[in-house]
């Protein structure tokens, strides 16, 4: 996942989480992976550790909404295609 992509999902969980919300996480898994897609339960107990290439990037409201909309229905946040 793009350093911007995982700035966005990183913001989300850790603000579903300090809220002690748990959740579904799905994302696609890439075509050398064997394609389809992985899902998590993502709770308080979960390990988390986010690792960037680079600076973190700046973030875009618009899909943070998007995300936080999709994290807080029943099927869990979907990662979409990158913006």
């Amino acid at each position: 996942m793009s350093d911007r992509t995982l700035a966005h999902v990183e913001a989300v969980v850790s603000s579903k989480l300090r809220r002690g919300e748990s959740f579904m996480l799905t994302a696609a898994t890439s075509a050398h992976e064997g394609s389809g897609r992985t899902t998590i339960w993502v709770n308080a107990a979960s390990n988390l550790a986010y690792r960037y290439r680079r600076d973190r990037p700046a973030l875009d409201r618009t899909w943070l909404e998007e995300l936080r909309t999709s994290a807080n229905s029943p099927g869990g946040m979907h990662l979409p295609e990158e913006r």
